[in-house]
Order: C-alpha cells, then structure tokens, then sequence
C-alpha cells in the first residue's frame, strides 16, 4: 500500500541486491534476487524457506521469484503447488520431493529404530527379580544394568552426529543395527553381573543414532507444515518403547527365561538391518550448487556407499551439540523436559518393578501388564502434542495473518506440565495407602503423567528444533543427552528417597521440580529474542527476525512493512544479522 523504488548493487556474486544504509531510510522495489549462500555444510535448511502472510499470494510469487519457469514446472507437477516451505530443489533426490509413501516408510524405519533404543533399554525391567537371583546381586544393583543403559544412550550420539552429517544418515543406522544384534547376543551369554553390565553398554552404544538424529530425518524429508506431525511420531515411539518392552517381556519371562529377551532383541536387529538395507533411503542432501556429492536418484544410494559432505571432521563437532547449553531457546525446554521425563516416565518405569512384587507380590506377568497404562496414556497425550499443538499453530496463523512464532506452541505444553503433576500425585498418593491389597488407582495416576510427559515431549522437541531448523541433529543429540542424563541419574536415589521419607513426601518433591522446570520454560520466549537480537546466536537469524519485522507492523509501529519485509526476506548470509537489527532498531 505504500510506494516503492527501487535502488540496487551488485553482489559477489554478480546477482543484484538492495542497498542498505543504516542511517537513511530504506526504500526498495521491484522483485528482490536472492542471494546464494557458499556454505558447504547446508544439509536440510539452506533451501528458501516461506512464511505466511496477509497476502498469501505476495508472500509465495514473492520467495518464487528466483526460480527459473523450468524449477516452477516441476515443483508444480511434483507437488501441485508453490507454497512450500522451504521450498525443494529441482532433484528427484530431494527428500523434499519424494512421493508420500518413500517419506511414510522411511520415517516409519527411523522411528521404530528410535523406539527400540529405549525399548531395549527398558526391557528388562520386568524380570528384575529373575536377574538378581540369577547372577546374585540386589534388585537395586540390578536397576543400575538399566541406569548404565540410559547413560550411555545420552552420551553415544555426540559421537555418531558428526559421523552421519558426513557419510548419511543410512550407513550409521545400518551399523547401529548389526552391532547391537552382536551386543543383545553377549547379554543373553553373560553369565555375571560384570559381562553383562559390558555387553549392555556395547548394545546402548550402537543401538543410540536415531534416538537422536530422528529429529534432523524428520526435518530433511518433511516440509514444515507437516514437521510437529511426524516429529510426534518419532517422539512417541521414543516415549512408548519405554512402558512396552516390560509389558511385552514380562510373558515371555514367565514362561522362557529372562535370557530369551536379549535373543528376541538380537532377532529384531538383524530383521531391522535387512528392511533398511533394501527399503531404506538416504535424506542427507546438501542444498547448494556445489554440492556435486549428492546421488541423483534415489535408487543410485540403495547399495553405494560414500562420504556425501566433503567438510573435514573436526574434533569440535564432536562436542558441537553441546554448545546449546548456552543457547536459552534450547537449554530451558531441554530442562523442563528432563525433569518432567525423569517423573513422568523413569521413576514410574523403575519403580513399579522394584515394588509391585515385594508389596502385592506379582509375578512378571503382572508386573509387565502394570505397564499397560503407561502406553494408553502416552498415545493420548500424542493427540495434543502432535496433532492439536498443529492445528493450534495453523487456528493462530488465520486469525494473524502471520505464521505465529515458535513460543506460541509452548503454552500447550502447559497442559502436559500439570498433568504429570496429577498423575504423580494420584501414583504416590494411592500406592502409598494400598498396603498389600492392589488396585487400579496408581496405575491411573501412572497413565496420566505419562500423558503429560508426551505432550511436553512433543512440543519441546518441536519448538526447538523450530529455532534451529539447520541443526535439527545437533539439537536432538543435546535434549538426548540432557533427558537421558537426568534418567540416568534417578534410579540411584529414587528409592532411597521413597524408603525414607514416604511416598507423600516423594510426590511433593516430584510437584517442586517439576513446576521449577515449567517456571523456568516461561521465560524461553523472552530469551530467545535477547539470545536471537542482541548476540546473533541463531542460524536462522533473518527468518526470526522477519517475523518480529510483521509482529510490530501489526501494532503500527513499523510503516513500511513490505518494504522492510523484503530487504530481510533477501538477506541470507552472515551479514545479515548486521542489517536485520539495524531495520528493527529503525
């Protein structure tokens, strides 16, 4: 609505770009080229990226501008559209580009892989009487076989990131599986607590990469509007491989053996290894020109194996992920899910093994089938998390006219905050006053926090992964080890504390963190934006910045809106940053 001329310079690379004063107003106009990056390392968001605005059609003709009629053609006949964030190369090996039913099946690879990290992890906790007769330890020494498990789970991945953003994400995954089939076969043949603690580590190890990295082959193979929605799926099998392993396994230690757990895990890696290595597909892709490296049909990288990003390791990247605890945006919702994962999963999962057969005395039947609520109310808390929390983001871009920034997802995770605060309560409470008569009551209790646990899973992992969407692996590796170090960390005291103060004064305890985690969460919102303006710590400065740019104009406080718009919009490299808080302080 407001005139507009237009004023340029050409750019290193010979392509025309607006000139930018920080002292004289800004006037620019006509369609603005956008510049390349040179940047080697651009796996999944180097492509464009495209926001909604007011004027939809602006917005899409606008991001579309650069691309050749050719590259329009064909994300039109490939997709049926141009609104697509970010928006794909002209590659049939684009992940972005592939048919639904290749996504749906590797992502269906990716996530029971992730779930089976957790599901080995946990799938002896129903035959902890059993191993603790058998190799002659207590049954607390017998819970450290899972807190060992979980350690190394956390840890593992900040060696296997860097690995899999160099040579693919396949050739990691398929070594993962073969190694860890070799690691439950050294359990099932262990025969003291020290060889098998040895073999656990070995499996935990191996079996770690898409625990972690799920989250960045949800970010290379889905587009954004479609991201909360699969991210929810791998963090639900991540959630759910928990409660299911003892479930599953406590009838088959009844009637087999405790040893045949690690012999149906062996079984279930080798038959993952094999649908891998015949259905599975590559999503590394790098988004640049140069970017020679890349396979050009999906069938070329079934069966060829090689290095598709040519940067040379350093020993940073291995530590790299780790570089978030600095960066508010993550850390907090790392926090706030850890503590709420160590609450609403771990100690139920630890506990109710170790206590069911000494109080009502349960056979591992039983106790396998305690678990059952923990699923029901995972798969629940999956609707809010996953499902909702989108269409939550889509209710708020049609009333603003503006896709809402990423904190605006956060205030559904309260929902799962307070209820794993209920089911705490309700488990401790009810299963303090049953004595030795056994009733449903904690097992509810358990299936409510286990919904809120899913949901914070959900819309943590989603939101900051939104705020670093070109280092969605390095972000999975860092919640991965923050969540994992916290469960490691429970099983060593939540039985002494339970022992001697209670399970009333357990559950207050368990309230006090939890509402500290939420508390500290609230004010993720604010320090991002101190985090994003004021030290440039995000990648994805520009788009950040674009949206605070549209939230001001919306309450009068910036003129030109479209103008300031597309001066950010044709910012891309580092220099940027420079520029975006010089038009925002304007």
């Amino acid at each position: 609505s407001h005139p507009i001329s237009a004023e340029f310079v050409e750019s290193g690379g010979g392509e025309p770009r607006p000139r930018i004063d920080g002292e004289d107003a800004i006037e620019v106009t006509g369609s603005i080229a956008m510049e390349k990056t040179s940047n080697n390392s651009q796996h999944v968001e180097g492509a464009p990226t495209l926001e909604s605005g007011k004027n939809q059609a602006f917005y899409v003709e606008d991001r579309v501008a650069h691309l050749s009629e050719e590259h329009r053609q064909y994300l039109l006949a490939r997709h049926g559209t141009l609104d697509l964030d970010p928006i794909p190369d002209m590659n049939d090996a684009d992940p972005y580009n592939w048919p639904t039913w290749r996504k749906t099946l590797n992502l269906s690879l990716v996530v029971f892989h992730a779930m089976i990290g957790l599901f080995t992890a946990a799938s002896i906790q129903s035959a902890f009487v059993n191993i603790s007769a058998d190799l002659g330890v207590s049954m607390q020494r017998t819970s450290y076989l899972v807190s060992l498990f979980i350690a190394v789970l956390g840890g593992a991945p900040l060696f296997w990131r860097p690995l899999g953003n160099r040579f693919g994400r396949r050739p990691i995954f398929l070594i993962s599986l073969i190694c860890s089939l070799v690691g439950n076969i050294g359990c099932a043949e262990s025969h003291s607590y020290g060889t098998m603690g040895l073999c656990r580590a070995i499996t935990a190890f191996f079996i770690s990469p898409a625990a972690a990295i799920g989250s960045a082959v949800v970010a290379e193979v889905f587009f954004k509007r479609d991201r909360a929605r699969c991210m929810g799926y791998w963090t639900l099998m991540v959630t759910i491989g928990v409660p299911i392993a003892p479930f599953l396994f406590g009838f088959a230690v009844m009637r087999v053996g405790y040893r045949w757990i690690y012999w149906t895990l062996a079984i279930v890696n080798g038959i993952q290894f094999i649908l891998y290595l015949l259905l599975g597909s590559e999503s590394l892709y790098l988004r640049n020109e140069t970017a020679s490296s890349n396979v050009t049909s999906v069938n070329e990288g079934m069966f060829k194996f090689r290095r598709i990003d040519p940067t040379p390791l350093r020993p940073w990247d291995f530590i790299q992920p780790l570089s978030y605890v600095a960066k508010p945006c993550v850390m907090i919702p790392a926090a706030a899910y850890a503590m709420i994962f160590l609450w609403g999963s771990i100690m139920l999962t630890i506990e109710i093994p170790q206590i069911f057969p000494e109080q009502f005395g349960f056979n591992t039947q039983q106790v396998g089938m305690q678990f059952l609520g923990l699923i029901i109310g995972s798969v629940l808390g999956e609707q809010i998390g996953g499902l909702i929390s989108d269409r939550w983001m889509l209710l708020r871009q049609k009333r603003g006219g503006v896709y809402p920034e990423p904190e605006f997802r956060l205030w559904l995770s309260y929902i799962g905050h307070a209820l794993t605060v209920c089911g705490v309560v309700v488990f401790c409470i009810q299963l303090g006053k049953a004595g030795e008569s056994w009733n449903i009551t904690p097992i509810v209790g358990a299936a409510v926090a286990a919904s809120g646990n899913q949901i914070v899973t959900t819309i943590n992992i989603t939101y900051a992964v939104d705020c670093y969407r070109a280092d969605a692996a390095s972000v999975g590796v860092f919640i991965t080890f923050v969540r994992q170090m916290w469960g490691f960390i429970g099983p060593f005291w939540f039985p002494e504390m339970f022992e001697n103060v209670g399970w009333g004064a357990g559950a207050v305890a368990g309230i006090e963190v939890a509402l500290n985690g939420g508390l500290l969460k609230s004010y993720a919102g604010g320090l991002m934006q101190l985090d994003l303006v004021a030290h440039g710590s995000l990648p994805h400065v520009p788009e950040l910045s674009l949206g605070m740019v549209k939230a001001r104009a919306d309450e009068g406080k910036c003129k030109n809106v479209r103008t300031t718009t597309r001066v950010i919009e044709s910012l891309e490299t580092k220099q940027s940053l420079k520029y975006s808080r010089m038009i925002l302080a304007k």
